[in-house]
């Protein structure tokens, strides 16, 4: 019976070595600001989009795959954003979800966030 046991644990060793790679993913987030809603969320998406490519650049990637994650507000002149500063509803693509808040010099502030995997 015990050799059974480790004959199983031994197969499920090899079975579970030789599955695919689990991906490795990492959160990231770019922010812009604009005196529109318009302009601060395209401004935001596109800091994520060269954050993201500036991130595949340095870490030598090849193929990742984006997908939209909220991220937590990146102020440049507060500490932190509370909820009544907010701007609703929050704006989500398949590869961005971008949060919007009052700013202190602009109208619009917003973080773009999204799961970078490779």
């Amino acid at each position: 019976m015990r050799t059974i046991k480790l004959a199983l644990v031994a197969a499920w060793l090899c079975m579970a070595e030789s599955g695919p790679a689990s991906a490795a993913c990492v959160v990231l987030a770019g922010t812009a600001d604009g005196f529109d809603k318009e302009t601060a969320v395209s401004r935001a998406q596109l800091a994520l989009d060269d954050y993201i490519k500036q991130y595949e650049t340095e870490n030598r990637l090849s193929a990742v795959t984006v997908k939209a994650m909220r991220a937590e507000p990146q102020p440049y002149w507060r500490g932190r954003v509370s909820e009544n500063m907010m701007y609703h509803p929050d704006i989500v693509t398949e590869k961005s979800y971008t949060v919007c808040w009052q700013g202190v010099v602009s109208t619009y502030v917003c973080t773009s966030g999204a799961q970078v995997c490779w």
